[in-house]
């Protein structure tokens, strides 16, 4: 989904060298590699150097603890002492459900600290650095660069807006639409985009759809990659004032991943689906439409840190018109769909290419990816804000 990560080199404190970069480059990919898995934690990688070889590596445990740099260290033991630590956040130093990891460090003799991002959660904010200078480690913290951004985007935006990290993901057709109408779910990408897809969404703590979208096409969203099963994020439908069936396959029992409500009022009387498994969240609005800069808070206070809206267009054009957009990942088939189109944006009334056109040209917004899948072409663009 990402480019490789890539340190900058001197970026903060002492002068990074170039094997220093390459191990932190190292931690931040295994870090990233349980995006999805981690939240309300980040999702952080860390790896043991001791005279030239790997003795330790982790990353953050299902659900957030145990943290990646106690469980390399127990998994180093003795070769802990005099190695170097390449951490891709920084270590943690606050008394929480588990002692800080500085201190665990400290204790485990580490000579030396390569960290990435300086961690904004205010317990932890430059203690960790702090701590383990003043114990007598040498650290150098590390420039932030595209690895670490993407690394952890979600836990920096929840830390420092109190929402998730939000991407867009849309499929577009050579004649710029997003599906067609009254046919439920349409192909637009080929298999090998489609299983990349699959693979996307277990990188993601919850996906996003409007109830137009959900009734219409009653998806499952979960992913359906062998092996993947089990990393099927939190599905989400923003249903406003109107409500949601409650026969739809998402709030099915029997399903792979739990589901979310978000909605203007409280969860009906008559919605019959086993309270473990379907969350209802209830939010401010107008017009019977739920706010979304509102519904992300909420999403935020429940600890999610990266969430993908797959749809529909109203939802689509909605959070783009809101400015609640951090990330979009665009797929172009050369498929087409004749005249009953629907357009990527309903209250906008543009097509995708059109405001294909207006993202490409816009400043806030720069490629930083592009790929092909067979036919199927793929681009990522970071807004930077």
């Amino acid at each position: 989904m990402s480019p490789d990560p890539k340190p900058t080199p001197g970026g903060g404190g002492a002068a990074i060298a170039d094997l220093d970069c390459r191990y932190l480059a190292a931690a931040i990919r295994l870090g990233m590699s349980a995006h999805g898995l981690t939240f309300p934690n980040p999702s952080v990688g860390a790896i043991l150097v001791n005279n030239g070889k790997v003795v330790g590596r982790a990353r953050t445990a299902r659900g957030g603890r145990p943290h990646a740099e106690t469980i390399a260290l127990s998994r180093a033991g003795a070769h802990a002492n005099g190695a170097t630590l390449y951490v891709s956040l920084e270590p943690c130093a606050h008394h929480g459900r588990t002692p800080p990891c500085a201190d665990a460090i400290i204790a485990a003799g580490v000579k030396r600290v390569v960290a990435g991002k300086r961690d904004p959660d205010p317990r932890v904010s430059g203690r960790g650095i702090a701590r383990l200078r003043e114990a007598g480690l040498e650290v150098v913290q590390d420039g932030v660069g595209e690895g670490e951004r993407a690394a952890h985007s979600g836990h920096m935006m929840r830390m420092g807006s109190g929402r998730p990290h939000v991407v867009l993901k849309m499929a577009i057709s050579g004649d710029g639409f997003i599906g067609r109408r009254s046919a439920g779910q349409v192909a637009i990408t080929g298999e090998i985009a489609h299983r990349y897809v699959q693979g996307l969404r277990s990188r993601f703590d919850a996906i996003v759809i409007g109830s137009g979208t959900a009734e219409a096409d009653d998806p499952q969203l979960t992913c359906r990659l062998p092996g993947l099963e089990e990393r099927s994020p939190i599905r989400i439908v923003i249903a406003g004032q109107g409500g949601i069936r409650p026969d739809l396959a998402l709030f099915s029992p029997a399903s792979a991943a739990p589901s979310w409500v978000v909605s203007t009022t409280g969860r009906p009387e008559g919605f019959a689906v086993g309270a473990d498994h379907v969350r209802w969240l209830r939010v401010a609005g107008s017009h019977g439409q739920v706010d979304l800069a509102a519904a992300l808070q909420a999403l935020g206070q429940a600890g999610l840190t990266r969430i993908m809206v797959e749809g529909g267009s109203r939802l689509a054009g909605s959070f783009l018109a809101s400015d609640l957009i951090d990330e979009a990942i665009l797929f172009r088939s050369p498929s087409e769909i004749g005249d009953d189109g629907i357009p990527a944006f309903a209250d906008q009334g543009q097509t995708a290419n059109e405001w294909l056109a207006v993202i490409e040209k816009a400043a806030a917004f720069q490629p930083v990816d592009r790929r092909w899948f067979g036919q199927d072409r793929m681009t990522r663009y970071l807004r930077m804000r």
